[in-house]
């Protein structure tokens, strides 16, 4: 994992930016990283600003394992930890790397805890990025904040830290416009999920969404973005008898062929003659904003899709919860206890799906129903069904990209968080 001891030189900055899943490396890292690197390039080489950029990955439900490795392949930092070497940091940071004198430790990810705890321990200034609230202010020493709403929810003793910077969600719908070669065609975009967990379900039951779409329309392009953390041989695992929920559907697939000379990386062809586009770059925000609705999990895709405007349906079936065996982690472990897994179950089904009122995140900040929510025993062609319907009604996805469109903070956030660093390095310099 690694390669000796990371020499940092002594007189430089350290800039170590916390982080965890997918949806935060890809939103909030890079934008921040790439425009403080612009920053810095944009001046004199005799006046530009001396630090080492540094990832540390903190443990994360949501993560898929393969931050690290994604985090690694940009060419970006000089040194990047995995999540599970967390605690070691904390104890033995100079085992990791010769940290210089002098640094800034930035929240970009995880449990705002982390960067503080990892900040006093390099004896580093602290920057947080509150999104939705700012839970030390007393150890940050700038929170920058996503609006005013989470300024208020700030001690008055401390708001003389706060900087409104605005959402770093926001900042994803800079992308540069393509034209496609199948415009006659609309366009729906499936998200089954990047975690192993929602693969196993995901694929097979949106392979069925996805035949069910096709049989009804023919005149629907429907595509996937495949997350950086998994790749298009998993399809093929998901859907195969190797996984014990690809038993409950009828749909296969048939075929994954490389596409040339195209935007989309692969094509899938199912049992069914149904054809779905993979596209491997990611993020690929200039093609999820030429959907016209997609379909995705729970998660924080539903935050980018949100920031992108792009009406969606959110789905959560409920039906094989008690197929835990399939799951990541200490639940895959429990699951395959009978009557612990019978007790997951029960409490999930009667108690956490039926308090927690929204699980997508623009329902979640709006505080009400935004975008439509499918949670429970719901079937494929419920879900084909719904998006079809909902591609004919131009009105109701107009309605729901102007909800959308209000919900998103304002754009820019990125430049301004990295022009807060740049200055706390020039600072500390």
């Amino acid at each position: 994992m690694y390669f000796g001891l990371t020499a940092m030189k002594k007189e430089s900055i350290a800039v170590v930016i916390i982080s965890n899943g997918p949806g935060e490396l890809s939103t909030w890292v890079r934008p921040v990283v790439d425009n403080l690197n612009k920053l810095n390039a944009s001046f004199k080489k005799n006046d530009r600003l001396n630090f080492c950029l540094n990832l540390i990955l903190v443990p994360c439900p949501n993560a898929t394992g393969k931050e690290y490795l994604v985090a690694k392949s940009w060419n970006k930092f000089e040194l990047v930890t995995k999540a599970n070497t967390f605690w070691k940091l904390i104890m033995r940071p100079n085992k990791y790397a010769k940290w210089p004198e002098k640094g800034i430790v930035i929240f970009l990810g995880g449990d705002q805890f982390w960067s503080i705890l990892l900040a006093k321990r390099l004896g580093y200034i602290n920057i947080t990025y509150a999104e939705w609230i700012s839970r030390w202010p007393r150890w940050s020493n700038v929170i920058a904040a996503m609006n005013m709403k989470v300024i208020k929810r700030v001690p008055k003793k401390y708001r003389h830290k706060c900087q409104v910077i605005g959402d770093l969600m926001a900042d994803i719908t800079n992308n540069k416009e393509i034209s496609f070669k199948l415009e006659r065609k609309k366009f729906i975009a499936l998200l089954p999920g990047s975690k192993k967990a929602k693969l196993s379900v995901g694929i097979p039951y949106f392979l069925e969404i996805a035949d069910h779409i096709n049989n009804k329309n023919k005149n629907i392009n429907l595509i996937i973005p495949i997350a950086p953390t998994t790749s298009h041989k998993e399809y093929l695992f998901f859907q195969s008898d190797k996984n014990p929920i690809a038993r409950h559907y009828s749909s296969k697939i048939k075929s994954i062929k490389p596409i040339k000379n195209s935007i989309f990386n692969y094509v899938i062809e199912t049992s069914k003659n149904t054809k779905i586009y993979l596209i491997s770059k990611h993020p690929c925000y200039e093609v999820l904003k030429k959907c016209e609705l997609a379909i995705t999990t729970v998660g924080a895709n539903t935050a980018e899709l949100a920031a992108l405007t792009l009406p969606m349906i959110v789905v959560l079936p409920t039906q094989h919860l008690n197929i835990m065996n399939a799951w990541d982690g200490v639940f895959g472990i429990i699951g395959k206890i009978s009557f612990i897994n019978k007790l997951f179950t029960f409490i999930i089904k009667n108690w956490y799906l039926k308090n927690k009122k929204f699980f997508a995140w623009p329902n979640i900040k709006a505080k009400k129903l935004i975008i439509p929510e499918r949670i429970g025993n719901v079937l494929p062609k419920q879900i084909a069904n719904e998006a079809l319907f909902l591609i004919k009604n131009k009105k109701y996805l107009k309605e729901q990209k102007e909800y959308l469109s209000k919900q998103r903070g304002e754009v820019g956030a990125a430049e301004k968080l990295a022009r807060i660093i740049f200055n706390s390095i020039k600072s500390l310099s």
